[in-house]
């Protein structure tokens, strides 16, 4: 079988210089620092200067800012301390942080969430060889021994969504024949989710069959984030852990300061609405507002009307992911329309489906607010976009799960 030239992941550590810095800053009033990606060099805006590092050095600004010429603000670790949400809600039971026999393994999907988490962890990834043949099979190969270990794949299943959960399932495959004790899929996006349920006559429920297909692969243990309904919990076998990017957004929106009285949450379907009524219960009990929308086809939404008051208000539209843009593009026409001074547009996965940059960048959102769960290439950013990390929750959910400890805290 003729072979591609292999793309071998082995992702450098950070030195230890880029968390030597004085520990001061870590008592700020917000964890995620502020900061650009692809600049090496401070650089003035308006007044306002944007600090930045190659290998996920630390950031800190003081005040929050507009990002140019389409960079996303990506918030960087401050030293290995937990945010607020996370400090508060921390176990009496101290984390042992200095296990051998954990073991972190990035796919090819999102190596640099992997790297971040891997930061946040003290922790070095894993190594291992991933290449595609000529003919588009893929191979995995771990470089090191995981024998009797407690084994953690990074891999979201994000587009193009079939070839990253293969590379997940044949991951899964080899820490099982190479021996490990235990093997957890850390899926930050789980693609497939959307198809949970049959709405018409003859159709799969591919969320089941992936589910299915990681359990049988040989998986112990699932830990995802933002599964687009609950139930999806219910198709695996073996134990899932659900974890909400939730808290990172809204410690993004505290520091913006916008006035409580001026807000209202927005849910872009009535699907959403369980979810975006617990984000407004947390922006200090705000306001709800909903979309009404009629979708006639796959991807293609129609808004009808708007059920909540957002006259003279800063809407804040909060939805699960972003696929083509137009359900939330519409709702935020509408809301417009309704009198909203200003609208929001936040959600955990991008997945930006053509022509969803169109749509957000249109003048539509004074922000668009999203997490790394799903890698944003560079083509896609706009001046609007924000990007937060959510590497530091999924690595100290991977600590507890580690250590036995509890994960819910985390939220409470």
């Amino acid at each position: 079988m003729a072979a591609a030239a292999a793309t071998s992941l082995t992702l450098p550590y950070p030195s230890s210089s880029a968390s030597s810095s004085s520990s001061a800053s870590a008592s700020a009033s917000s964890f995620f620092s502020r900061c650009s990606i692809g600049h090496k060099r401070f650089a003035s805006f308006d007044s306002r200067s944007r600090v930045c590092a190659p290998n996920s050095v630390k950031c800190d600004l003081s005040e929050p800012f507009k990002n140019v010429n389409g960079k996303p603000i990506v918030p960087i670790l401050n030293e290995r301390t937990l945010p607020k949400f996370l400090e508060t809600a921390r176990m009496e039971k101290t984390v042992n942080r200095t296990s051998t026999r954990l073991k972190l393994f990035s796919g090819t999907a999102n190596p640099s969430l992997s790297q971040e988490i891997a930061w946040y962890m003290g922790l070095e990834l894993g190594k291992i060889k991933i290449k595609r043949f000529a003919d588009g099979e893929i191979y995995v190969q771990l470089q090191e021994s995981v024998r009797g270990c407690d084994v953690y794949l990074i891999q979201p299943t994000c587009p193009p969504a079939n070839e990253n959960l293969m590379e997940l399932l044949i991951m899964i495959d080899a820490c099982r024949r190479a021996s490990a004790k235990t093997i957890t899929a850390v899926i930050p996006y789980f693609g497939y989710a959307r198809a949970d349920r049959k709405t018409q006559g003859r159709e799969s429920i591919a969320a089941k069959l992936v589910a299915n297909l990681i359990t049988e692969a040989g998986a112990h243990r699932v830990l995802a984030c933002d599964l687009h309904s609950g139930q999806s919990m219910g198709y695996f076998d073996i134990p899932v852990d659900h974890v909400y990017a939730q808290p990172v957004i809204l410690d993004y929106l505290a520091s913006k300061t916008i006035s409580s009285k001026d807000l209202v949450v927005v849910s872009p379907d009535v699907g959403g609405v369980a979810r975006a009524r617990a984000f407004a219960k947390k922006l200090s009990d705000a306001p709800l507002a909903i979309v009404d929308k009629r979708r006639s086809g796959h991807n293609v939404a129609e808004v009808m009307n708007l059920i909540g008051d957002v006259k003279g208000k800063v809407a804040v539209m909060m939805d699960d992911m972003i696929d083509t843009a137009g359900t939330i593009a519409k709702g935020a026409a509408l809301l417009h329309e309704e009198g909203a001074r200003e609208v929001y547009a936040c959600c955990s996965h991008a997945v930006f489906s053509p022509p969803a940059i169109e749509r957000l960048s249109s003048g539509l959102f004074q922000e668009v607010i999203i997490t790394n769960t799903i890698p944003v290439a560079e083509k896609n950013y706009f001046p609007q976009l924000t990007v937060l990390s959510v590497a530091n929750l999924l690595g100290e959910t991977i600590w507890r799960v580690h250590d036995d400890c509890s994960v819910s805290s985390i939220f409470q």
